[in-house]
C-alpha cells in the first residue's frame, strides 16, 4: 500500500534569493536540496562555465598524462583509445576521437571491448590485439582502475597505459604511466563520470597547446559529456551540473553529428527543446543497446559519422538492435514477475538463468528494484561460461557494501551505492542468494533499514491551477534534473478526474483528464493501468494525485502535463 508524506520545512531558515523573479516555491525546493545560502543559490541557478569548473590540472597525474600524450604525438606513436562499452565510455571515447581528429593527429584508433566475450575493462586479449597493431600508448576511458595485472602485462608488450577512470580505486593501483581519477589526490569534486574525466584530459592538453584550435572550440564536445553525465547517473551537482547544463545547450543547437540529429528526429524529439529526459529515455538506451546486443561499434560510429547517408544506415541498425533488446529484456522480466507472484519476498531478490545474457539483466534488475524497493541481483552466463550479473539497490542499501560482506562468493565485483556488477564462483552459484540475505539481515536490519517501503516523499502540495507556463519556467530554473537533483514530486489533494482513459497498442498506459478554471490538464502514466495504482482513479471519486510536472514537445506538440507516480486515497 502506497502512502505519502510532505517534507517538513522550517520556512524561517529559507534563504530568499535576491532575484525577485524567483518564486517562493523555488526557494523552498532549493532549500530541500541543501542549497541554503545566497552564494549556493546563485551558483545553482546560474551555472557558469568559466567560474564553476575546477582546473583540470588539479586531477591526479594529469601532468604526467599530458606529457606522455605529447610525447606520443611528437614521435608519431600509435595511440589506442580504450573505452568502456556503455553510455559513459562510448561518449568519452568520442571526445578523445574528436580531439585527435581536430588536431589532425590520425595515428590512433578507438577500441571498444566486446561485452559478452571480453568483459569490462582491459583484457590480455585486447592488449594482444593492440600490440599486433603496433600500438604504443593506450588511453583508457571509464575503466582501468582495477586492471593491475593487465597493466603489468601491457608493459611486457611494450605498451604504456594512461588510465582515465572515475570508479572506486582498490588498495593496489595499476602501475600505469598516469592514473587520472577524481577519487585520487585532492581534486575538489569526486563525482565526475568517465566522459567528464576524458573531457578534463582534453582541457588540460589544450591548456598546454591549442594545436591550432580556436579558444573554446572544445565546448562543442560538451554534448558527449552531457549525455554521459546524465545517462551514467552521477550526481548533478557542482561541476556535473555545469557540464550537463552547457552540454544540453550544445545538444539543442549542434548539427555536427548527423546520426544523433536523425536519432532525435526519428523518435519525435524536438532537438532545440530537448531535455535530460530525452537523454535518459531516447539516447542513452540506444547507445547502451549496441553493446548489450554485441555491437558497441555501431553506437560509436553513429556519434562520430559525418556523412548523412552512412549515419542513416547506422541509425537503422541501431534502432533494430534496440527493438531486439527490449524484447529480450521483456521476456526476462515477465519470467521473474511470474515467479514472484503471490509469494513472500525476501529482503534481497536474487534470480539467474544460464541462458540469460549478463548484458541485459541490469535493465531487469533496475525495473524490479524500483518496483519492489529492495536490492535485486540477477545473473546470466557470458561468452566464456562465467556467471556474471548486475545488481541495483532499490532503497538506502549500498549494494557494494552488501557484496563486500560476502566477497568470498565472487570472482570480482564493483560499482557504487545504487548499482553494481559481479561475477560468481561456480561453487556458489546456487547459494550466494541465501548468503546475501543473511548479510543483509546482519548489516542493515540492525540499522533500521527496511525494504518494500512504498512511502512516497513529496516536496510540496500544490493546486492543479498552479500548473501553467509560469510554473514550468520557474521549475526549469532547477533543471537539469537527475541524480542528487531529482524532479520535484508534488501532491494534488482532493481532486477528481473528469475522464479516465487508457491508450497505447495494448491499452497499457493511463491518461487522466482534470478540469480546472475552465481549462484541461492531462496526467499520464506509462506502462500503468488505472487498476495498478494504490487507488483506482474514477470520475466520481475524490483522490490525491502524486506526480511530477513537465513540458512535453513530443512530435512537435507542446503540452504541459503531470507525470503520475501514484494515485492514493484523499
Amino acid at each position: 500500500m502506497s502512502s505519502y508524506k510532505i517534507k517538513n520545512i522550517d520556512y524561517s531558515k529559507i534563504t530568499k534569493y535576491t532575484d525577485t523573479s524567483v518564486s517562493p516555491l523555488i526557494d523552498k525546493l532549493l532549500y530541500l536540496r541543501g542549497v541554503s545560502t545566497k552564494q549556493a543559490v546563485e551558483d545553482f541557478l546560474n551555472p557558469d562555465y568559466d567560474k564553476h569548473l575546477h582546473s583540470p590540472e588539479l586531477l591526479h597525474d594529469m601532468e604526467k598524462a599530458c606529457r606522455r600524450i605529447e610525447q606520443a604525438i611528437t614521435k608519431k606513436e600509435k595511440i589506442a583509445i580504450f573505452s568502456d562499452y556503455d553510455c559513459d565510455g562510448i561518449p568519452g571515447g568520442v571526445i578523445l576521437h574528436d580531439f585527435f581528429k581536430s588536431i589532425n593527429y590520425n595515428f590512433f584508433e578507438n577500441y571498444i571491448p566486446h561485452r559478452h566475450y571480453e568483459g569490462f575493462g582491459l583484457s590480455k586479449m585486447a592488449l594482444d590485439i593492440l600490440a599486433e597493431r603496433k600500438v604504443k600508448l593506450v588511453i583508457t576511458v571509464d575503466c582501468g582502475i582495477s586492471n593491475v595485472e593487465e597493466v603489468e602485462y601491457a608493459k611486457k608488450l611494450g605498451i604504456d597505459i594512461i588510465i582515465t577512470d572515475h570508479h572506486q580505486p582498490d588498495n593496489k593501483l595499476p602501475m600505469a604511466v598516469a592514473i587520472v581519477n577524481p577519487l585520487l589526490g585532492n581534486y575538489p569534486f569526486s563525482g565526475l563520470c568517465g566522459a567528464g574525466v576524458a573531457f578534463k584530459l582534453v582541457q588540460a592538453m589544450l591548456n598546454k597547446n591549442r594545436y591550432g584550435l580556436i579558444e573554446g572550440y572544445e565546448k562543442w564536445w560538451l554534448d558527449m559529456v552531457a549525455i554521459a553525465t546524465i545517462a551514467d547517473m552521477v550526481p548533478l551537482r557542482n561541476e556535473n551540473r555545469v557540464l550537463a547544463y552547457y552540454g544540453l545547450k550544445v545538444l539543442r543547437r549542434s548539427r555536427k553529428r548527423p546520426g544523433l540529429v536523425r536519432l532525435l528526429q526519428k523518435n519525435g524529439v524536438k532537438q532545440d527543446k530537448m531535455t535530460e529526459e530525452d537523454i535518459g529515455f531516447t539516447i542513452g538506451p540506444r547507445i547502451n543497446a549496441a553493446s548489450r546486443m554485441d555491437t558497441p561499434g555501431i553506437a560509436f560510429k553513429l556519434l562520430t559519422e559525418t556523412d548523412v547517408v552512412r549515419a542513416e544506415k547506422l541509425l537503422s541498425d541501431l534502432e533494430s538492435l534496440n527493438i531486439k533488446r527490449k524484447s529480450q529484456v521483456s521476456i526476462i522480466t515477465k519470467k521473474i514477475h511470474k515467479h514472484l507472484k503471490d509469494k513472500d519476498l525476501p529482503a534481497v531478490l536474487v534470480f539467474g538463468d544460464s541462458g540469460w545474457r549478463p548484458s541485459l539483466v541490469g535493465l531487469t534488475a533496475g525495473k524490479l528494484a524500483e518496483e519492489y524497493k529492495c536490492p535485486v541481483f540477477i545473473w546470466g552466463t557470458d561468452g566464456n561460461g562465467v556467471y556474471k550479473g548486475s545488481c541495483r539497490s532499490g532503497n538506502s542499501v549500498s549494494v557494494v557494501e552488501l557484496m563486500r560482506s560476502v566477497h568470498e562468493v565472487f570472482i570480482e565485483f564493483g560499482g557504487h551505492h545504487g548499482a553494481g556488477g559481479f561475477s560468481i564462483k561456480d561453487e556458489y552459484i546456487f547459494e550466494f542468494g541465501d548468503r546475501l540475505n543473511q548479510a543483509y539481515s546482519s548489516l542493515f536490519e540492525s540499522k533500521g533499514v527496511t525494504t518494500n517501503d512504498d512511502l512516497i516523499v513529496v516536496d510540496s502540495e500544490i493546486l492543479l491551477s498552479d500548473v501553467n507556463q509560469y510554473f514550468i519556467n520557474q521549475l526549469n530554473r532547477l533543471a537539469p534534473f537527475g541524480e542528487d537533483n531529482p524532479k520535484p514530486i508534488f501532491a494534488f489533494e482532493s481532486v477528481s478526474p473528469s475522464r479516465v482513459e487508457t491508450f497505447g497498442k495494448n491499452n497499457e498506459h493511463t491518461k487522466l483528464i482534470f478540469s480546472t478554471n475552465g481549462l484541461s490538464i492531462e496526467a499520464v502514466a506509462f506502462f500503468k493501468k488505472p487498476t495498478d495504482f494504490n487507488e483506482c482513479p474514477k470520475t466520481d471519486k475524490i483522490c490525491t494525485l502524486l506526480g511530477t510536472v513537465e513540458q512535453s514537445w513530443f512530435r512537435g506538440r507542446q503540452q504541459i502535463r503531470i507525470m503520475i507516480i501514484d494515485v492514493v486515497k484523499d
